[in-house]
């Protein structure tokens, strides 16, 4: 049997401007139909704010890290080509072209 891979109905640009401004927020992930990681970051980033306020500083910052890593790696995966919408779709940069799979 084969099959192929299909490339995400989203728009790339839109998908990489949301994640490098907004990374933090996961407003990409929502974007993109991955609604969970979208909750997460999403928790992450008011789990920071939380911190902050508070004057816990040195947790907030932890916080701020881990989300802010998270999101690079995101974004970096983005530009390469190499990150899935919801529906298991790479969301592909101009031009990219994906390999064929063979299954048998």
């Amino acid at each position: 049997m084969e099959t192929s891979q299909q490339p995400s109905k989203k728009s790339y640009a839109v998908a990489v401007s949301l994640s490098a401004i907004f990374g933090v927020l996961g407003i990409h992930h929502f974007y993109l139909g991955r609604y969970l990681e979208g909750i997460i970051d999403f928790s992450l980033f008011v789990i920071t704010m939380y911190f902050y306020l508070n004057g816990e500083l040195l947790w907030a910052l932890l916080f701020f890290v881990v989300d802010g890593l998270h999101t690079f790696v995101i974004t970096i995966m983005l530009l390469t080509g190499s990150f899935k919408d919801g529906q298991g779709r790479y969301v592909c940069y101009p031009g990219q072209k994906l390999k064929q799979a063979n299954q048998g």
